[in-house]
């Protein structure tokens, strides 16, 4: 089993999502370069609608009172979704996750070096009361890996655990959380995702 796969959580409940990209390249120094910008870009959080292509959420980086921030993604960081549909109640009509871990390991000698976020719903820190603003539940993860092994590197968005938060919220958001979870069951979240992990490996500014 490789390192990098390590980072993710298990899986025990609700359901699993995985969204992968890979390219190889054509000596080792490219592959290297390569996963360095991706790296780099998986850190820029608030860039990830440009990476992403037209028609992506909106991703912000906040410190742990919701103040905008600009540079790498840390641990205990948070982030806002602004997504194209209505939003809840609890977040101000954001999603909002926290950073809960950051991991890597390797570099342009190892046969391969990754580095892995995983983040999980989570209060909207510019508010006081602790309702989970998000439409899956604090039990759910998002894990974002950018990885070369060899001369291939790859990406991937990986969600563990992902239930609807449809318990201790409001009746809007009970509402609001069913539907976008069930949506997100049949591809809502699906192209943001895929969409993301090419672009993390693909963009090029222009």
């Amino acid at each position: 089993m490789d390192e990098a796969a390590t980072q993710l959580p298990a899986q025990e409940t609700g359901r699993q999502t995985d969204f992968t990209y890979e390219k190889k390249f054509d000596d080792l120094k490219s592959a290297h370069i390569a996963f360095k910008q991706a790296a780099e870009r998986l850190l820029t959080v608030n860039d990830w609608d440009k990476y992403s292509g037209g028609g992506s959420a909106k991703f912000t980086l906040t410190n742990n009172l919701g103040d905008e921030l600009f540079g790498f993604a840390a641990e205990g960081f948070y982030f806002s979704v602004d997504m194209p549909v209505p939003g809840p109640d609890a977040g101000n009509g954001l999603e909002w996750v926290m950073i809960e871990r950051i991991s890597g390991r390797g570099n342009s000698k190892t046969a391969e070096e990754y580095l892995a976020m995983t983040v999980r719903p989570a209060p909207d820190p510019r508010k006081t009361d602790l309702e989970i603003a998000h439409f899956f539940k604090e039990i759910s993860t998002s894990t974002f890996i950018v990885r070369r092994d060899g001369m291939v590197v790859s990406a991937g968005a990986h969600g563990r655990n992902e239930t609807p938060n449809n318990q201790d919220v409001d009746l809007h958001d009970k509402i609001r959380n069913t539907a976008i979870a069930l949506l997100a069951r049949i591809g809502l979240s699906g192209p943001q995702w895929q969409k993301l992990v090419n672009g993390l490996i693909e963009y090029r500014s222009v």
